[in-house]
């Protein structure tokens, strides 16, 4: 039997992250599909707290001239850290409702800071088609949902330009999955960290479910809470159309399903990103039902109990 949550939902409409715009409008996507009512059927609390703002800082300059809109995504990252931190005390679940993956750069921080206050282990589990491993120095496109992950497992360069980094995560604790699109730079600097990354061709060597499994054990041996960040474009395009960085040969309906069904079966899920959704880009809602979907078998809907879906 499924526990019981406090879940908090928190709007993070990030979009200057991203090359495309439309991300700004996920959060309200993510309502509008019914995420709220579909966590309240499966016997969850809901707390609704509404969308966060970027936090007004200083104009901040960095030599790479290909950087976009650095000053307000350092103001997000203020941001999100004290929200998320906020947001998962009490023993309460926060989700967060992106807006694009920039928004993680705030979210682990702050979750981090929370996990070890309780005393706990944080791992992390990044459902993306890419690493976001870039540092600002690395960076070629400018856009900085390409940069979560290095800032908050404490990588070099970001002094100065983002948020002190006061609880890094451990990279060893990380595990990706998905990954299918990974720059030069990120791929020579993954090589050198104990990130986990698993890409598409070992998920279909070894299943994703082995691959879950041996994660879930580590976790489980250290007492670990895990994050969960979500990424649209984790999934095949075919069945994921509302995302602007769109790479063949995502995640499948099953295999997607069966991460988050054995995620909700281990039972050590402590918050969870929502990431990358595109309104703008979508059809007539799929993608953004379809993520509402997987977030309810995350929180305990059964194979059994899935409703019939007009697509």
């Amino acid at each position: 039997m499924t526990d019981r949550r406090s879940c908090v939902l928190v709007g993070a409409p990030v979009q200057i992250g991203a090359g495309q715009p439309g991300c700004l409008m996920g959060p309200d996507a993510f309502r509008t599909a019914g995420l709220g009512r579909a966590l309240q059927s499966l016997g969850h609390a809901v707390e609704d707290l509404g969308n966060c703002a970027a936090a007004p800082l200083d104009e901040r300059v960095h030599p790479n001239r290909a950087i976009k809109n650095l000053t307000e995504t350092a103001g997000w990252v203020q941001t999100l850290t004290e929200a998320a931190y906020e947001a998962k005390q009490d023993g309460r679940t926060p989700i967060f409702l992106g807006g694009d993956h920039a928004l993680a750069a705030g979210t682990l921080p702050g979750i981090a800071k929370a996990v070890r206050d309780e005393g706990r282990e944080l791992f992390v589990l990044w459902l993306d088609a890419h690493t976001d491993y870039h540092s600002l120095d690395s960076t070629e496109s400018g856009n900085l949902h390409g940069v979560p992950v290095a800032y908050f497992t404490g990588r070099g360069g970001f002094e100065g330009y983002f948020p002190p980094l006061e609880i890094p995560v451990k990279p060893e604790n990380i595990t990706m999955m998905g990954i299918r699109s990974v720059d030069p730079a990120e791929h020579r600097e993954l090589l050198e960290q104990p990130i986990e990354v698993f890409d598409m061709r070992a998920i279909d060597e070894h299943g994703i479910g082995a691959l879950l499994a041996d994660f879930l054990k580590r976790v489980e041996d250290a007492d670990g809470v895990i994050h969960v960040s979500l990424d649209v474009d984790f999934l095949d395009p075919e069945i994921a159309p509302a995302v602007g960085t769109t790479v063949p040969g995502g995640a499948t309906f099953r295999e997607a399903h069966l991460i988050m069904e054995k995620l909700n079966d281990c039972g050590r899920v402590g918050s969870l990103d929502l990431v990358e959704l595109n309104p703008f880009l979508d059809d007539r809602g799929r993608t953004a039902r379809l993520m509402v979907d997987l977030t309810a078998s995350l929180f305990g809907r059964k194979v059994m109990d899935r409703p019939n879906r007009p697509y």
